[in-house]
């Protein structure tokens, strides 16, 4: 059995510094999942509103999108998850924060296909905000905590606006929640790649 080697005092500190660096490197946010969202809700909102206030139509659903996008995120999610060789705890509540949202916009799109409420966009910006701004508070990141927040300005500013209105807010809830943030966050992580 091969004798243990011991490490000086200086080489304990480089040890725990790697693996302090190795394990912030591993949860850092690509920004893949706030882009693609934030680009497809916001171009689904300006799209429903302008066929809308301009009279004509695509010939399907323009929110159909959001089911195709599932596909690649649920991908690209599981290959970053096998790429982790570090999970940190802050990184297991943001799967479950997020997986949290999923289940209830589901559920938010199944009430309002069932229910059909006057101001179902408030509604959706509302739960919008709830992981955008944990989120954000979690890690410490400002421009998803203002996201957050605006989502709920939009949302409450919605039960005061006419639709096809409210849809002009939806696009400014996602451009701020997941859109700016996304472009901010992949610009870091591209940097840091590179260094």
């Amino acid at each position: 059995m091969p004798e243990e080697k011991q490490l000086t005092e200086k080489e304990s500190l480089e040890l725990i510094a790697s693996m302090i660096s190795k394990a912030k490197n591993s949860y850092i946010e690509s920004g893949v999942g706030p882009l693609c969202w934030g680009i497809l809700i916001t171009l689904c909102s300006l799209l429903s509103f302008a066929q809308v206030t301009l009279k004509f139509s695509i010939g399907f659903d323009v929110w159909l999108l959001a089911l195709f996008a599932l596909i690649p995120q649920i991908i690209y999610a599981l290959r970053s998850k096998k790429e982790r060789k570090f999970t940190a705890h802050e990184e297991a509540i943001m799967d479950y924060v997020w997986s949290t949202f999923a289940i209830c916009m589901l559920l938010l799109s199944f009430y309002n296909a069932v229910a059909t409420p006057s101001h179902a966009t408030a509604l959706y910006m509302m739960v919008y905000g709830i992981p955008t701004f944990i989120t954000g508070g979690i890690r410490k990141f400002r421009p998803m905590i203002v996201g957050g927040i605006i989502c709920w300005i939009c949302s409450l500013t919605s039960l005061y606006t006419s639709f096809p209105n409210t849809l002009l807010l939806m696009a400014i809830s996602s451009g701020s929640a997941w859109l700016i943030p996304g472009i901010i966050l992949r610009r870091r992580y591209l940097k840091l790649k590179h260094v």
